[in-house]
């Protein structure tokens, strides 16, 4: 006998060779954005990617690994998407604009959309109580739109950790979509309980991610470089038949790392190079916008 929850109820089963066909702006048949999780942790809690497993607290050794992705190499990273002219979408912690408020700056001087990613990295908001999840989700977009004068309509939540009801609560929140599913190359409409009745999924990777690869998989920094390369060229190929999309998930506290950076920097100028007019480099919020405005029966 099935049980409640053999099935999410949010979606129903879409093979991506029979949908209708569309394009991205101008024509184009790939959207690829680049993602950069700006993330706090609180310094005497556990939780997040780690360096090397700690029993006690506080836990400097990986405090400090991971902040230093907030001093040092995200501003590697901005210098690299400044010079190759390429847009990027912060997956922003709110405790950031509080512990960091530089960083907020030089996203929002650059133009680049702010995505919500809950308060911080140290609560899995997916293990709180309903009405605990629905408060977090509200004050972190407040706080993100008084740091940032715009309200963003995206969200992905920290650790990819969500509740039964989150869909529901983000819709009532005020989000248009969400990021927590890495299970297709196209948008999703979700089905929701209340408002519209429905909120869109753009794709985010769990593969092209550095978390998983470096700290699950144990791959070097060529080898993530590699995958993003050999991801887009075949994407390239396959935007013909269909229009994709292809998300980079970064943390500076990885790939801003000095002995991996040449790496992303030699991934990231491939696709530069190798782009065509099939190509249209943007964010996450402009993709849902994007989609949301088709009329695909």
């Amino acid at each position: 006998m099935p049980t409640q929850m053999s099935h999410h109820r949010r979606y129903d089963y879409s093979p991506i060779t029979g949908r209708p066909d569309f394009s991205w702006p101008e024509g184009r048949r790939l959207a690829v954005y680049v993602a950069i999780n700006i993330e706090w942790f609180n310094f005497n809690e556990p939780g997040g990617a780690v360096l090397a497993s700690a029993n006690h607290a506080p836990d400097v050794l990986n405090f400090a690994w991971r902040d230093y992705g907030n001093r040092v190499g995200i501003w590697r990273m901005l210098d690299l998407l400044d010079r190759l002219d390429l847009p990027a979408a912060a997956l922003l912690n709110a405790a950031v604009c509080d512990h960091a408020p530089q960083i907020v700056d030089a996203f929002a001087a650059r133009g680049d959309e702010i995505v919500a990613h809950g308060w911080t990295n140290s609560t899995e908001p997916g293990r709180l109580p309903k009405a605990e999840e629905a408060k977090m989700l509200r004050e972190s977009r407040q706080r993100l739109t008084d740091a940032t004068g715009t309200a963003p309509s995206g969200y992905l939540a920290p650790l990819i950790s969500e509740s039964v009801d989150t869909p529901d609560l983000l819709e009532d929140a005020g989000y248009s979509y969400l990021m927590d599913w890495s299970h297709d190359e196209q948008p999703v409409w979700f089905d929701t309980q209340g408002g519209t009745g429905r909120i869109l999924s753009v794709p985010y990777p769990q593969e092209i991610n550095d978390v998983p690869q470096i700290i699950g998989r144990r791959r070097e920094g060529a080898e993530f470089a590699g995958m993003i390369e050999d991801a887009y060229d075949l994407h390239q190929r396959e935007c013909r038949q269909r229009p994709v999309v292809m998300g980079i998930a970064l943390h500076p506290y990885l790939m801003g790392q000095a002995h991996r950076f040449a790496h992303l920097e030699r991934a990231l100028t491939h696709l530069k190079e190798r782009a065509g007019a099939e190509t249209w480099f943007t964010t996450p919020g402009k993709i849902a916008r994007h989609y949301a405005g088709l009329d695909l029966g």
